[in-house]
């Protein structure tokens, strides 16, 4: 048997050619044109040497270039990598050099970074999206269609569609491994139960680069036919403009920015009429904002659950009418997903009954990339272990209580805080350092460093905030930094993280 992702878009565009697939401030994009375009990229790479089952980074924000470049990393029978555009030049490196990519495309906006991590990582074929000079190859050579046409390289269902990096405890991010027909999957179920139709216009400010935006929102639109509303970054005016200008349906994001959006000025001046159903993920979205929200837009919060090692969706709430307020909602259809004891037993419904989550099925990765203990350490049998805590109710609706791992979620991106020690630790200045999540209100989360300067050493703030954006995503880099004589530990050495979290409340 053969298949690949693309598929999705090829009949698409056969069904409805002239539908856009993507609007945005200044354009719009047919179906027909991005399977146009997204052939032509497939035959460039396959002409540039890039062969089925190679991989291929992709670093752009949500402009039309990604759409393209990624159905024809597909269509090419190559693997997609995606990265975030936020990442530093070593970051970039190390995506690059553990994937084994053969080719990124990036945008001029990040190429500095962008372009130095290739070359540290032997990448040297490297195409930009804007002005980029002459140091790298313009986007616009990937599609000026001198390559031979060539039709789409078929794969097998459970080969690696995508690799998408998320951190770990050991400080390293891992490559989980997306197949092509477990995308399918959670595309075709979630897209039902969101009743997705091709009418709907979808907001789609969420990063295209991360599980949630490229699974939840770009193959759902793509699979069912609607059209995506492409917003590069969050901003509370950008997407209500969005949604009064291209009568947007559907709007999907985290739970800051649900609040970003309540909180804004002059909200009552935007049309909002069109919007049918809201869609939180990412993190928990509290209580009092969930409400607001509904009150305020006239429209019903569906909350769901996931992450990157089941490819976005694990549970969703199945619909506005059947949905249970403050719930992620009920396994999607053909997975399972239990509450395990610290002994590895199902437990019984009941809030008295939190245990560890844990999910099988189509939906869960195939492992991570190049790290075999890593990914038997995630699994016990078929069952996925998520490291976050909940429990059932009685109806079979899901509850999120607390994350088992040191997981800080700061606006919905994934912080380890193991990975932002071992930056601090590299310091020369530093003698020990510990990383932890403290309340935000905004955010959520926020990310506190505690740090031991070595004996006779001068380390001021500003030098120290420097250094982490140096070496670190924003997003990563402490907001909020304190400086002690000591850190607290118990008899074995281990720091004692809650203590430290817990000083500063």
């Amino acid at each position: 048997m053969s298949f690949n992702l693309a598929v999705i878009l090829s009949e698409t565009a056969h069904a409805a050619p002239d539908r856009p697939v993507a609007v945005f401030e200044g354009g719009r994009l047919a179906y027909r044109e991005l399977d146009q375009a997204s052939d032509r990229l497939a035959a460039t790479l396959a002409a540039a040497g890039i062969e089925p089952g190679d991989r291929v980074a992709l670093q752009l924000p949500n402009i039309p270039q990604f759409l393209i470049s990624y159905f024809g990393i597909l269509k090419a029978g190559a693997a997609v990598v995606p990265l975030n555009v936020l990442l530093r030049a070593p970051e970039v490196a190390f995506h690059l050099s553990d994937s084994g990519a053969r080719a990124l495309i990036t945008w001029a906006g990040v190429l500095g970074e962008a372009a130095k991590g290739a070359r540290a990582a032997g990448v040297d074929a490297i195409y930009a999206v804007g002005p980029a000079g002459d140091q790298v190859l313009p986007f616009e050579r990937l599609l000026d269609g001198t390559a031979p046409p060539r039709e789409m390289v078929m794969r097998r269902p459970t080969d690696t569609a995508v690799i998408v990096y998320t951190s770990g405890t050991t400080g390293r991010p891992k490559g989980a491994e997306l197949t092509h027909l477990q995308l399918y999957m959670n595309a075709d179920i979630p897209g039902r139960l969101f009743d997705v139709k091709p009418d709907d216009v979808v907001i789609t400010v969420l990063p295209l680069f991360h599980v949630f935006g490229l699974s939840s929102i770009l193959d759902v639109c793509v699979r069912f036919g609607c059209t995506m509303s492409l917003i590069p970054r969050f901003a509370p005016a950008a997407v209500l403009a969005a949604i009064q200008r291209d009568r947007a349906t559907i709007f999907e994001g985290v739970p800051t920015m649900f609040a970003d959006l309540l909180s804004f000025p002059d909200l009552g001046r935007y049309d909002l009429s069109s919007l049918r159903v809201a869609i939180s993920g990412g993190a928990s979205i509290p209580a009092p904002v969930l409400d607001a929200f509904e009150e305020r837009f006239g429209v019903v919060i569906l909350e769901g659950y996931g992450m990157t090692e089941t490819a976005s969706t694990t549970t969703f709430n199945p619909s506005a009418d059947e949905r249970r307020a403050y719930s992620v909602g009920k396994p999607i259809w053909g997975t399972q997903t239990q509450v395990w004891s610290e002994d590895g037993q199902p437990l019984p419904p009941g809030p008295e009954h939190v245990g560890e989550i844990v999910t099988r099925g189509l939906h869960v990765m195939k492992g991570y990339l190049n790290q075999p203990e890593a990914t038997a350490a995630a699994f016990t049998g078929e069952w996925l272990h998520t490291g976050d805590l909940g429990y059932f109710d009685q109806d079979g609706f899901l509850f999120i209580v607390s994350r088992k791992k040191e997981l800080i979620i700061r606006g919905g991106y994934n912080v380890y805080p193991s990975e932002i020690e071992n930056v601090l630790h590299a310091h020369p200045a530093i003698a020990e350092a510990a990383v932890v999540g403290v309340p935000d209100e905004r955010l959520g989360e926020e990310v506190m460093a505690v740090v031991i300067r070595r004996p006779a050493v001068d380390l001021p703030e500003h030098e120290l905030v420097v250094y982490c954006r140096e070496r670190l995503a924003s997003y990563k880099c402490p907001r909020v930094f304190q400086f002690r004589s000591e850190l607290p530990k118990n008899t074995l050495g281990k720091v004692l993280k809650d203590e430290l979290a817990a000083s500063a409340m």
